[in-house]
Parts: C-alpha cells; structure tokens; sequence
C-alpha cells in the first residue's frame, strides 16, 4: 500500500474514534440533525476501521511467521511456511478492499440510466449495428435483472436504429453502464454488400444517470419549446392516431429530447423533462471531467462522445476496447450480453486510477 494511502488511514482511524466517542454525548445526541449526520458517517467509517484492524493484525503475523521461517527451529519453520500463504492471501485480499473503500464514491453509481445509441457512420450498416448495440445492453441487463424501457426510437430502412433512447432502471446500472459512453466501431462484411468487402462503420453511445427530482437543474419553462407530434414505429394503433409525442428544445442549449412510448402526452412530457434534465447534467458533468483529465490522464471515464472507445471486427472474432488497450476474441458472446469481461477490467482500471490520483495527492 502507498504511504500516503495509509497516511490517510491513519486520520480516517482517528476520524472514527472521534465520531465514536461524539455519539455518546448527550448534548449531540439532543440533536437529532447533527446525531443522524454522525450516524451515518460512523457507519461509512466503520467498516473500514475493522479492515484496518484486520489488515494490521495480518502485518503482525506475517512479521512473526517470516521471522519464524527465517530462524533455527525446522518444526517451527515448516508450520508458519505453511500459515504464511495463508496469510499473505489475507493481507492481499484486505489491502484490496481497504483501497476500494478509500475511492469517492460516485452518488450516481446505483441510480438508473438513460441509454442512447445513435447510428454514426455507415449508412444502413451503422443503423443496423446500432440495433446490435441495443441488444448487447439489453442481453445484459437482463443477466443483471434490470428493466428496459424504450423511450423513443427511430428505425433504420433495413433494420437496426438510427436513434433510440430508453431508460434502463435496477441496481447498480451506473456503475456498470458508465463507461460505455463513446464511439463504438464495428468491422464486418455488411448484410447489404454483394462484394464480400468488409465495411467500417460506427455508433454512439450515451449513458446518463437519471437525475433525482430533488438534485435536478433548475430548467426555466421560457427557455423551452414544446412540440407535439404522432408518435412513428412500434406502439400500437393508438399512438399513431393522437398528438401524443412530445418533443422539447432547450433554446439556451440546443438540447433535443423526445419520447413517443407512452399513449399519454402528459406520461411523455414527464419523461422528456426526466431525459431533458439528465442531458443538461451530463453535459455539465463532461465539461468538469474534461477539465480534470487536462491535469490528469482519466482516460476510462472521461466519456467523451467523440472518442473511439472500442472496436468490434467480425472476421477476427474479437473486440477490442483502445482505452485500456484490452482485446477480448469472444465477439459473439460479449454482442450476446456477456459484457462483463469488457467492463469489469474498466472499473479496475478507473479504480488503479483514483487511487494513483489519491496518493499523488497525499505524497
């Protein structure tokens, strides 16, 4: 562990003692603000001063056991070679958890997403790779028990989408889906090609945490334009017969939301300010990452639009994401939602990054 890592440690050990010994007094305890407040930071806290505890207490044994493989008695020697594996796995085991409970935590990791994938270059291949998107995402969530809804969607000529938004709602979706945002590029022999020539073509994805109503940005309602419409595509006879689509325009921004799945204008509106909201966030958002990467490399998740995070080539059978320079030839499992063995090495990449970021500033 770096040294200024367990610096740290040691004042979060003090912190907690402090809180301990706050939550006995009466006169913090008469305030029921303040008490709850210390509550739940000596919650936050206490976990991780019993791991602390644990993980010293594994330094002491493993400084007894080497000592006692090093020294003259063979009995000894062979009983505490045997107990050191034991305890190194400990030690490496708790020294993982310890840096992954000293991250900030992100508010937005277990809150829901709104996903957008919009067809890039390409043509009919990128509208028909960005339904292959779609898929991927909700072959995953469901593996992962959570639910999709389709906000609005736009359908290619011969397959696939030019654009669609849905929500996707359960446990943990931000955590996961965060660090999809990017442009995605796909090499394949297109469906629609009589040469047998391989084509490249692209998509992009946006993954945005819907923003609680309490936390939302103030939106001014003179600063909208609000347009109705028929709703096109799937949906039903009835939503091709009303007004029921809405679209709005943020003015000050340019911003563009939709939603045309509900029967219910009022339903959509609401769901178009959720998405509008959320877009407004995002933006507000990248813009302070951007800011942060020029101090340091945050290549995992700067989410920027415009960047080529991954490829996915057909004829090799493998995807490869450019960020953290990983190629997977598993093509088709991971496009059938097996998307874990692509963004579990993110986020251990995105953690060696906040970590490295934390202990450059406490050196």
């Amino acid at each position: 562990m770096h040294h200024a890592l367990a610096a740290r440690l040691d004042s979060l050990v003090e912190r907690f003692e402090e809180v301990t010994a706050l939550l006995a007094d009466p006169e913090v305890i008469g305030d029921q603000e303040r008490f709850q407040r210390l509550s739940r930071e000596y919650a936050k806290l206490e976990s991780l001063v019993r791991n602390v505890e644990a993980y010293r207490a594994i330094e002491r044994d493993l400084t007894e056991a080497r000592a006692l493989v090093d020294g003259d008695d063979p009995d000894m020697a062979e009983m505490a070679r045997e107990e050191l594996a034991e305890f190194e796995a400990r030690h490496a085991e708790l020294d993982a958890e310890i840096e992954r409970q000293l991250l900030p935590e992100d508010p937005n990791d277990e809150g829901d997403v709104f996903l957008e994938i919009r067809a890039g270059a390409g043509g009919d291949e990128a509208a028909i790779f960005a339904g292959d998107l779609f898929r991927m995402y909700g072959r995953f969530a469901e593996s992962q028990g959570w639910k999709v809804e389709v906000l609005s969607a736009s359908e290619g000529e011969h397959g696939g989408y030019r654009e669609l938004i849905s929500r996707v709602s359960g446990d943990g979706v931000y955590a996961w889906l965060k660090f999809e945002s990017g442009a995605h590029r796909v090499q394949r022999v297109p469906v629609t090609e009589t040469q047998g020539r391989i084509h490249t073509s692209a998509a992009t994805v946006a993954v945005m945490p819907v923003i609680p109503a309490a936390e939302a940005p103030e939106i001014n309602a003179n600063d909208l334009r609000v347009d109705t419409f028929r709703a096109s595509g799937a949906g039903g006879q009835h939503v091709n017969k009303t007004d029921s689509a809405i679209r709005i325009t943020h003015l000050p921004t340019g911003t563009v939301v939709e939603c045309q799945e509900e029967r219910s204008q009022h339903k959509n509106r609401a769901r178009a300010m959720d998405l509008l909201a959320a877009k407004l966030a995002d933006e507000a958002r990248r813009e302070q990452a951007a800011a942060t990467a020029a101090n340091r490399k945050a290549l995992v998740g700067s989410g920027d639009r415009s960047d080529r995070i991954r490829t996915y080539n057909f004829p090799q059978g493998r995807v490869t994401d450019h960020r953290i320079n990983l190629t997977v030839h598993q093509l088709d499992k991971i496009l059938d939602g097996d998307l874990a063995q692509v963004v579990v090495p993110l986020r251990q990449a995105d953690q060696a990054e906040q970590l490295e970021a934390l202990a450059q500033d406490g050196a």
